[in-house]
């Protein structure tokens, strides 16, 4: 079906404009010296309203014959043909109506005066006729364009689907790894607490698998799988690992990409803490700020400790996630300090 016939508001304004165009064609007759306003307007009117059907059928035309799949010559022969045609049947249909009206005194020789305006009513039919095959084009090209950008849209969309994907998918093996380890070792000292990081590692695994990558959760509840989380690492740490949390209650409700934190907290323990002797306290802070909430997150670190290299898989991890989510809306800094690391992230702050 075509556009304008699948809408009436459109339908509507398409007539409105074919019947600004009678009254044009109609003032033009007047002109001529051929019919009287009552005559013109009768006349041309219902004819006009009627060929705006007609032109509709190059919307039909214009998609056959494709620009892009069509040679000039075709294009020219094809719509010359079409326009005379229509413009044929067109006149034929107004010598039935002048016939019809001349039975009315009101419009009485109407039909005898009906040859003097059949070169104008001509013309006026095949210029018409082209310029809706010119919209018609112009529109399926505006159409061609739009669904290619939608088209790119989506791939786009798939491709940072895929790209999120990806960078999860880096996060449960090289948390897995870590706590195997840990678990190893559990095995031959402590096989109580083995059996817990079991119980506890298979918990946070069925949580955080469940989620998509593109998943927004409110912070309080990041915040309950960092807790999860944590309880597996005291298992290994005991109380060397200690958390403060100073998390202002307007920000729980800040939306955040589900397990973004995680790989900064198992940074702090397995890069701070694991090289303390006696452990340290590791400070969590979030707050929000006109309307953007910052995260701060900082773990003390051995000064005698080797210096890391590059950035981390962490944080690369976490600033390639931002940057895919939020582009430039978003951003993460950390510093490297003698006794201290300290990572902070900005995001918006809306409702999850």
């Amino acid at each position: 079906m075509h556009p304008i016939l699948a809408h009436r508001a459109k339908l509507a304004l398409y007539l409105a404009a074919w019947l600004a165009l009678a009254l044009l064609l109609a003032a033009l007759t007047t002109l001529a010296g051929n019919l009287s306003w009552r005559e013109a307007l009768a006349f041309v009117v219902p004819l006009m309203l009627l060929y705006a059907f007609v032109c509709l059928s190059t919307w039909y035309l214009c998609r056959a014959f494709a620009v892009e799949r069509s040679s000039l010559v075709q294009l020219f022969s094809v719509h010359v043909l079409a326009a005379l045609s229509s413009a044929g049947l067109w006149l034929l249909l107004g010598k039935v109506w002048a016939e019809t009206l001349a039975r009315f005194p009101w419009f009485n020789g109407l039909n005898t005066r009906f040859p003097q305006n059949v070169a104008l009513l001509a013309g006026a039919a095949v210029l018409l006729f082209w310029l809706m095959s010119v919209m018609h084009y112009l529109f399926i090209a505006f159409e061609n364009t739009r669904n290619i950008e939608k088209s790119l849209l989506q791939l786009q969309l798939l491709a940072r689907e895929a790209e999120l994907q990806n960078l999860k998918a880096q996060i449960h093996p090289h948390f897995l790894f870590n706590s195997l380890h840990s678990l190893s070792a559990l095995t031959t000292i402590d096989a109580n607490g083995a059996r817990e990081m079991c119980l506890r590692l298979s918990e946070f695994l069925r949580k955080s698998l469940a989620m998509k990558a593109d998943t927004r959760i409110p912070l309080a509840e990041e915040l309950k799988l960092l807790d999860n989380y944590l309880a597996i690492e005291r298992i290994r740490f005991g109380t060397r690992l200690q958390v403060e949390k100073h998390v202002d209650t307007e920000t729980e409700s800040c939306p955040v990409p589900a397990l973004l934190l995680q790989p900064l907290l198992e940074n702090a323990v397995n890069h701070g803490i694991a090289h303390l002797l006696e452990g340290g306290v590791i400070v969590l802070g979030a707050q929000k700020r006109a309307e953007r909430l910052e995260i701060v997150l900082t773990n003390p670190c051995d000064p005698d400790r080797p210096q890391r290299r590059g950035e981390g898989m962490g944080l690369q991890n976490v600033s390639k996630r931002l940057a895919t989510l939020y582009g430039g809306n978003a951003a993460i800094a950390w510093e490297n300090l003698a006794e201290y690391f300290h990572v902070r992230i900005v995001l918006p702050c809306g409702t999850a």
